[in-house]
């Protein structure tokens, strides 16, 4: 079986609640779509369990890209003198103070084995499930970075960041389906609530808000839970929701969550 999540943002309920549910096996392979860490307290532990997993296969997310910027030293060079000031702040504005807590507390060569495994992550898959052709990939296909150079430094940057409009065109608009995380699908169905995949057309949103509170209304915005989709039947599983009390008193004192980018 072929399952694919994205954007669990460090909510360790959420994970074991999904996991749970679709048990995985050894034959088996999960693809996450990025945006593993931040927002919530366990982004690195749950990301140590699936880099020991030989059968799940990680993207990069711009959450990941944010802490590559502020902790990786080639990667910061490559910025430009006023990014390279600003990468830190951004990225502990966006959740990651959460992440680089968590990193700071392992020994030094246990921090470095996570940054050089997160160097290597890919930009997106192809497979080929019952037929149809898939592409993975966290936010943007990197065929369609031309028409946006202008506005990002690179390709890499563009991939990770970029929020695909629902009539944008796509590469390969017959024959391939790409699934995609990074933005909320309440930015797609802003009516439901809470949020659950969105199908549009050849495109699959499955970002449903796990950096977001639970399913209960928090400042206005819709319940938040991790999704799962099983490509073999298009199985959709979710997370199993909390109340906002019992979120309030498990997590948002230490989280201190922020909103400002999904």
């Amino acid at each position: 079986m072929i399952y694919v999540m994205s954007d669990i943002h460090g909510n360790m309920h959420h994970f074991r609640s999904v996991m749970d549910q679709i048990k995985l096996q050894p034959e088996d392979t999960l693809y996450v779509l990025g945006n593993i860490m931040d927002r919530y307290p366990d982004g690195v532990a749950i990301l140590q369990e699936l880099m020991a997993m030989p059968n799940a296969k990680l993207l990069l997310g711009n959450h990941e890209y944010m802490l590559l910027q502020s902790l990786d030293r080639a990667t910061n060079r490559s910025l430009d003198e006023d990014e390279q000031v600003r990468s830190l702040p951004r990225w502990q504005r966006n959740g990651g103070d959460l992440t680089k807590k968590a990193l700071d507390a392992l020994d030094k060569k246990e921090k470095q084995r996570i940054i050089r495994f997160i160097k290597k992550l890919p930009l997106f898959y192809e497979l080929e499930v019952n037929g149809k052709h898939y592409r993975l990939i966290h936010a943007a296909p990197l065929e369609l970075f031309p028409a946006h150079e202008q506005s990002y430094h690179n390709s890499t940057e563009y991939a990770v960041w970029h929020r695909l409009e629902l009539e944008e065109p796509l590469p390969f608009e017959t024959d391939t389906v790409f699934i995609f995380g990074h933005t909320p699908t309440m930015y797609f169905a802003k009516e439901i609530d809470p949020m659950q995949i969105f199908v549009w057309k050849n495109r699959i949103g499955i970002d449903c808000g796990s950096g977001f509170p639970p399913t209960t209304k928090w400042r206005d915005l819709p319940g938040g839970r991790l999704a799962c989709l099983r490509l073999d039947d298009m199985k959709e599983f979710y997370s199993e929701e909390e109340s906002i009390e019992e979120w309030l008193a498990r997590n948002y004192k230490e989280a201190k969550l922020k909103w400002q980018q999904p």
